[in-house]
This record gives structure tokens, sequence and C-alpha cells, in this order.
């Protein structure tokens, strides 16, 4: 059976079948949840920096934070075998930026 990759961002991956809930990041309890899990050492932020948007809780109680909305990362989970929305860039692949015309 093929290993699911779900893509949380900036080229951070995660099991799939390990995945419990995809949360959104704003709410009081999930802010008391996320200083609960750096507090037992079980934070891992994938966000690179930038807000964090996105709580995912695994089955081994840890919680990773991601930049990406929850709703994407949602699409994903939900998307075909590499864990990419269809037409997107493989891992490790840019996309070339559509430029608006003025």
């Amino acid at each position: 059976m093929p290993f699911k990759l779900v893509n949380i961002g900036f080229g951070n991956v995660v099991p799939a079948s390990r995945i419990v809930a995809v949360v959104a990041a704003n709410s009081s309890p999930m802010r008391r949840f996320k200083e609960e899990a750096r507090a037992g050492g079980k934070l891992v932020d994938a966000s690179q920096g930038r807000k964090t948007r996105t709580v995912i809780i695994t089955d081994s109680g840890h919680v990773i934070l991601s930049a990406i909305q929850p709703e994407t990362i949602a699409q994903r989970f939900a998307s075909d075998e590499d864990g990419l929305p269809a037409g997107s860039a493989p891992l490790g692949e840019k996309k070339g930026r559509k430029r608006r015309s003025s």
C-alpha cells in the first residue's frame, strides 16, 4: 500500500494516515493547545516564520503548525495520491508565477 503524504506548505509533508484533525489556529483553545504541545515537546512548527493559520493534530499527540489555510490543506488531504492538488508542481519543483495584466 503506498504511503500518502499531504503537503502542508513550503516543502513540508505529513503522512495522511497520522492526521487526526486539521483546525484553524485563531481560537483561544487552539492557542492554549499549542502552548501545551510546546511545553510537552510535541510541537512542530512548519510555518517557516509566517503567521500560523492551521493546527494539525496527529495520532501521536504531535501538533504541527502550518501557514497554509485549513481549507487548502483539507483539499490536499482529499486530493490525488501525492497529496498535491491537481495541476500543482511536485515537491522540489517551482511553478512559474502568473502575472496580472494592468
